[in-house]
């Protein structure tokens, strides 16, 4: 998902205009800010335009803040992230002439001013705040204070911007907050959360609402997230008005209905969270063929958590809390509207769960998609929209 309005050269249809190569080089950079900011230095390879590509490049990171990437002239053999950052950079794009010049540049002050001034950074409201057990947490507001909020649960360890487009299609009518992983965003030197488990994480939403000022909410639980999102629920009952669950990633018990994928990362996760040592053995081996099954579009952010061993690490031990929460007590213990979404082709977190979930929820709303991979979800496409749009006209904040 690109920053501002449009994503990375697809090389389908006309070509671009030279102002606009560089928009999208410049919207790239910023999109690539989360992973940039915990991978080590980047070289990209650009080949005999290099020595052009190399002084834009460096322009642009400074003029932003971003961490800076380098440019080689040699084609390389990057590591799965470099590669995912030269794709959404996608230097091959930019228009160079035979002289070395790099057509619109001289408009590269203006361009980069107006494509930061729409970026996600922009848009939201960063809100740094502490969870009840001094854990560091990042906060995200959009939209108007008083609009009636929304508060979005995303998949444990994922950057805010993965929900982008739910972020700025909620905040048209609604105030908007979320937050980002207690130990996946801290600042280096951080210490480890002693706390990765899901009341832990209930809590979190409850202090990003805290720090926005949202004293009752209906809350989105994506994924993994959806998971706390109902515990925060059935643990605070006087500040969740509703919820909706999409696609979530659920444990009901030992018959839970569960993808191959489901059990397979979970048995992952869990030798991860039992030694470091192995944790690390484990991440180098994945990262031999991290991108393979990842689409293009979303890589940059959906990786984030394999950028380091210990980033790696967290990631498991926030996941492994939510894969292994049986959540049947805290249905129980619901007694509010709910919305429960997914599709019959997400082969990735089980039909049947979602299905589990609207059953044991007298009066739940159950959306079975004909089609609608896992992924689809973070692509925020009209129909979900439409869906959760629908539901809060009928359950109104």
């Amino acid at each position: 998902m690109s920053s501002g309005t449009a994503d990375a050269a697809t090389g389908v249809g006309p070509a671009p205009t030279p102002e606009r190569a560089l928009a999208r080089l410049v919207e790239a950079v910023l999109s690539l800010g989360p992973l940039l900011g915990v991978l080590p230095p980047v070289t990209v390879p650009a080949g005999p335009r290099a020595q052009a590509l190399g002084p834009l490049l460096e322009t642009v990171t400074r003029r932003l803040g971003s961490p800076a990437v380098a440019v080689a002239a040699g084609p390389g053999r990057p590591d799965p992230f470099t590669q995912v950052v030269a794709d959404r950079l996608d230097l091959a794009a930019l228009p160079v002439t035979p002289d070395g010049r790099v057509e619109g540049a001289d408009r590269l002050a203006d361009i980069v001013d107006d494509a930061e001034a729409a970026d996600f950074g922009r848009f939201c409201a960063r809100l740094d705040t502490k969870a009840g057990d001094g854990v560091p947490l990042r906060v995200y507001t959009a939209g108007r204070p008083g609009e009636g909020a929304v508060v979005l649960a995303l998949a444990p360890g994922m950057p805010a911007r993965l929900a982008e487009r739910w972020i700025r299609e909620l905040a048209r009518t609604h105030y908007v907050v979320t937050w980002e992983s207690r130990g996946l965003f801290a600042d280096p030197g951080e210490p480890a959360p002693a706390d990765y488990g899901v009341t832990a994480q209930a809590g979190d939403l409850l202090a990003a609402m805290d720090r926005a000022g949202a004293t009752r909410a209906h809350v989105v639980g994506l994924c993994g997230g959806a998971v706390p999102a109902v515990t925060a629920a059935a643990l605070h009952p006087d500040r969740i008005t509703s919820l909706s669950l999409w696609h979530g990633d659920f444990d009901l018990g030992p018959d839970s209905p569960k993808t191959d994928h489901q059990r397979n990362l979970q048995a992952l996760m869990a030798m991860a969270c039992s030694d470091p040592g192995l944790a690390a053995t484990i991440h180098e081996t994945l990262c031999r063929s991290l991108g393979d099954n990842v689409p293009a579009d979303l890589a940059h952010l959906v990786l984030y958590p394999y950028a380091t061993a210990e980033l790696f690490a967290r990631y498991c031990a926030l996941n492994s809390a939510v894969m292994g929460e049986d959540l049947r007590p805290r249905l129980a213990a619901l007694d509010l509207p709910v919305l429960v979404v997914t599709s019959t082709d997400d082969h990735t977190a089980h039909p049947g769960g979602s299905a589990a979930v609207a059953a044991a929820l007298p009066g739940a709303v159950s959306v079975v998609r004909p089609h609608g991979d896992h992924i689809s979800v973070f692509r925020g496409e009209p129909e979900l929209f439409e869906a959760v749009a629908g539901f809060l006209a009928e359950h109104p904040l």
